[in-house]
């Protein structure tokens, strides 16, 4: 293996230098992950930038597995730069009766988690829901959950019509915010947040677990009208606030340390403003959803702005955990550009179709890969789709982001940032190592690196790029192209394994 600059002589002059040799390849972040302000970190205060996908099942028996996802898949993701997925967890598998838990359907996500691991790939666990339950045409909530005011489930026109046009779906959303008694007359949001309590000592030790996401898209019920106007519906996300911190303080009663992450209510997605509160929690995150409702739509940066206005109010962590569900690669190279000019963590939605009963569109064709229980390659892989959401970025960043952003057509990278910590106590060391995805899909394994204040430490055409610091260095900048010659700022300092 030969590595650039000094490290090539040093390599081959003495054993006393084999650990840092052994050191420039690229390790990932230090885990477990946490938060500075806005910024996801690693143990060693490095801002991490997640690229990934979603991957929830949300027919019986609801896990990744049982739709063939497995090691081929997490490794594909892995070549192609990505560094995370969301992981679906069901209710209703959780719980499939009151108060009982199938602690065997648990064992097949934590299975997911520790494939996905094996791979560098964290996992952000999410109970996932789509119109609360099958009754309505939907996925989520156990039919013990179910309280429809004995309405019947008409009509039924699918995904999303039926959260408008469904009577007893509004119903049915509205005694769960509610809190309405249950069996045993314990409250519906009670019973989640215990459900909650059991997933999280499952997890707790895991630090491959990007979080836990509270709950996915959360439909406002019968007043989901007053939500779309320019004030938003505080009155909603008043409830909304509550339920989020009474399921963190279930989760924080037995797991103090994995992050929690919350949503707007699923207007948001659209521009609509929020009111939601901040979690309380030192260790929470915001995710949030960014979806057009027209074919020609102007919100995408709409949304992203009303998410920065929300955690530059709390200091929370930020990502856009879902966006996609489409093949109109034009939509989807806008997302990613402007995720870019945002500097915002993503998760595309979705690895595959996989029987998808709420979508709008075909699943397969929305997908990167079609039937993951076939091989990630060939005719099973969705080209176009996979190439408009694979592009370098900084994956691990010793400092804190200024700007990065990628043009397709040139293949030009370009990423500057400040060897500040995000948490504002103080700078890195000297020959502290900056990760960027290079991805093989983009470069071929050929590419040229110019850097100023740091110096290469990767070998020539990695899949991940390595910087280190030159010793003042104050603000740094990389530029990656297709073609051209290398160019550094000094020699890599020994500390930068």
């Amino acid at each position: 293996m030969r590595f650039r600059g000094s490290l090539t002589l040093a390599c081959g002059v003495a054993l006393a230098f084999s650990l840092l040799c052994a050191g420039a390849s690229a390790a990932g972040p230090r885990l477990p992950l946490g938060h500075a302000g806005r910024w996801i970190t690693d143990a060693r205060g490095r801002v991490v930038i997640v690229h990934g996908v979603n991957m929830v099942y949300k027919v019986a028996p609801y896990y990744p597995a049982a739709a063939g996802f497995g090691n081929d898949d997490a490794a594909f993701l892995a070549r192609m730069g990505f560094n995370a997925v969301r992981v679906g967890v069901i209710w209703k598998a959780v719980e499939p009766e009151p108060g009982v838990y199938d602690d065997a359907y648990l064992n097949q996500i934590a299975a997911t988690v520790k494939t996905l691991a094996r791979h560098g790939i964290v996992s952000l666990l999410d109970f996932h829901q789509d119109m609360y339950n099958e009754l309505f045409q939907g996925e989520g909530a156990p039919d013990w959950a179910v309280q429809d005011d004995g309405l019947p489930p008409v009509p039924q026109t699918g995904f999303p019509g039926n959260y408008l046009e469904m009577p007893a779906l509004e119903q049915a959303y509205d005694h769960f915010w509610d809190n309405s008694p249950g069996p045993g007359g314990i409250g519906l949001e009670d019973r989640y947040a215990a459900a909650w309590r059991h997933v999280a000592v499952r997890f707790r030790g895991d630090r491959s677990v990007l979080g836990y996401e509270l709950f996915n898209e959360p439909w406002p019920g019968t007043g989901y009208a007053a939500c779309l106007t320019p004030a938003g519906c505080p009155g909603f996300d008043s409830k909304l606030t509550a339920f989020n911190r009474t399921v963190d303080a279930a989760i924080r009663a037995v797991d103090r340390r994995t992050m929690v992450w919350y949503e707007p209510n699923v207007l948001f997605d659209f521009g609509a403003p929020t009111n939601v509160g901040a979690l309380d929690d030192p260790h929470a995150g915001f995710s949030w959803h960014d979806y057009c409702l027209t074919g020609s739509c102007s919100t995408y940066g709409k949304v992203m702005a009303n998410a920065a206005e929300h955690v530059a109010q709390t200091r929370e962590a930020t990502m856009m955990t879902e966006f996609g569900a489409t093949n109109d690669t034009a939509t989807l190279e806008m997302v990613v550009r402007l995720a870019d000019q945002n500097m915002v963590p993503w998760l595309e939605w979705a690895y595959c179709g996989c029987s998808d009963p709420t979508t709008s569109g075909p699943g397969d064709e929305q997908a990167i890969v079609r039937n993951p229980a076939q091989a990630p390659r060939g005719s099973n892989v969705v080209m176009p789709t996979l190439r408009a959401l694979v592009e370098p970025y900084p994956q691990v960043i010793s400092g804190t982001p200024l700007s990065w952003s990628f043009d397709p057509t040139s293949r030009v990278f370009k990423f500057r940032f400040t060897t500040a910590r995000a948490s504002g106590r103080g700078r890195f060391r000297p020959g502290a190592v900056t990760e960027i995805s290079t991805p093989k899909l983009v470069y071929g394994g050929h590419y040229a690196v110019r850097v100023k204040g740091g110096a290469i430490v990767s070998r020539r055409g990695a899949p991940v790029l390595e910087i280190a610091s030159c010793r003042h260095a104050r603000t740094m900048s990389v530029t990656v192209s297709a073609s051209g010659r290398d160019h550094e700022s000094c020699r890599p300092p020994l500390r930068a394994r």
